[in-house]
């Protein structure tokens, strides 16, 4: 892997192999603690985010009684991906959506309830790295970060159309970028001389509108402001407050779910659901607690998991990775 800078990235990406096979982030945790509910017969997981497929060709090469299902926004991670899995034949079944849209493709192939579930969330290394994506900000490139190119409006769009108050608002609940105001007015005034269309540009508007202070700490001072405008083209917190609860509504008694994230907002509402899941509901002060209010979950992580320094130093996009599990232990009320 080149030494750039480059945005928190799913796991998928990693370090490239041999080849150009990729080694996904903190893989032997992941895959220890789906193998409980994977090591059933007819079992069945879910990869929410295939990504280049590093982590569902190691859950079929180790579970090879389970059947896979697999989904990406991108054509092209996909196209890559199914050459990869191949050779596991009709075992793997890749499907063109956003994991919010899981129900559904479980329903439209028949699948009632799923053993184990699998997200790793981020950008792809494949999207970092292909320079036409505009995901990274160590590197010119057009200002798009659309994970589906096919669908939606550019990061481009964002900067050029969207109101001052919304662009601040953007920066600072999905970037927490402090200087939001700053960067946001430095936009608006250059966006009238002309618009916005390449990475480059803006990473140099912004180091110009940020304080000295500011440019001494946390690495790169336009990461946050990138964070943010690919996490609103892609409606990525959006799509992950429907996903993660339909995920655990999808798994079977015995079921376990795994999700890989890589900043601090998509860690919180994965927490937020599980911890609610392993909660109670019971009124207070009842003797016995009935069934229908008992958890749902049971978690099986304490907080959130770290990957190794020995990852880190392998692979330096691990660093920001948090992984958190839990078991389907019950059924819904009613």
């Amino acid at each position: 892997m080149n030494g750039r800078e480059a945005l928190p990235n799913k796991g998928g990406g990693g370090r490239r192999e041999g080849g150009g096979r990729h080694v996904p982030v903190m893989l032997q945790r992941c895959l220890d603690l789906l193998a409980p509910a994977l090591e059933r017969p007819g079992a069945v997981v879910v990869d929410c985010t295939l990504g280049l497929g590093g982590h569902s060709e190691a859950l079929l090469s180790r579970f090879p009684e389970a059947r896979l299902v697999a989904l990406d926004r991108d054509k092209e991670a996909l196209r890559l991906s199914g050459e990869r899995l191949a050779p596991f034949g009709d075992r793997a079944t890749l499907v063109h959506a956003v994991y919010d849209e899981l129900p559904d493709v479980l329903g439209r192939l028949g699948i009632p309830r799923v053993q184990g579930i699998l997200f790793d969330l981020g950008v792809s290394s494949m999207q970092l790295d292909e320079a036409d994506r505009g995901f990274a900000y160590a590197q010119d490139a057009p200002l798009d970060m659309r994970m589906d190119q096919t669908a939606g409006v550019s990061a481009a769009e964002v900067l050029n159309t969207y109101p001052p108050g919304e662009l601040v608002r953007i920066l600072r609940a999905y970037g927490e970028e402090k200087q939001a105001k700053r960067i946001v007015a430095a936009v608006v005034r250059e966006r009238e001389k002309e618009p916005f269309t390449t990475s480059a540009r803006l990473v140099e508007l912004i180091r110009d509108a940020l304080p000295q202070a500011a440019k001494r700490t946390g690495g790169n001072p336009a990461k946050r402001t990138f964070q943010a405008l690919r996490i609103e083209v892609n409606g990525e917190l959006s799509v992950l407050e429907r996903a993660v609860p339909a995920a655990v509504k999808s798994l079977d008694v015995g079921g376990r779910i795994a999700v890989l994230s890589y900043h601090s907002l998509e860690d919180r509402l994965v927490k937020q659901v599980f911890a609610a899941g392993a909660a109670t509901t019971a009124p207070p002060g009842l003797p016995v607690v009935p069934e229908q209010y008992q958890p749902r979950l049971k978690l099986l992580t304490r907080g959130a998991e770290l990957p190794t320094e020995e990852e880190i130093a392998e692979n330096r996009r691990a660093a920001p990775a948090r992984l958190r599990g839990a078991e389907r232990i019950r059924e819904d009320a009613g």
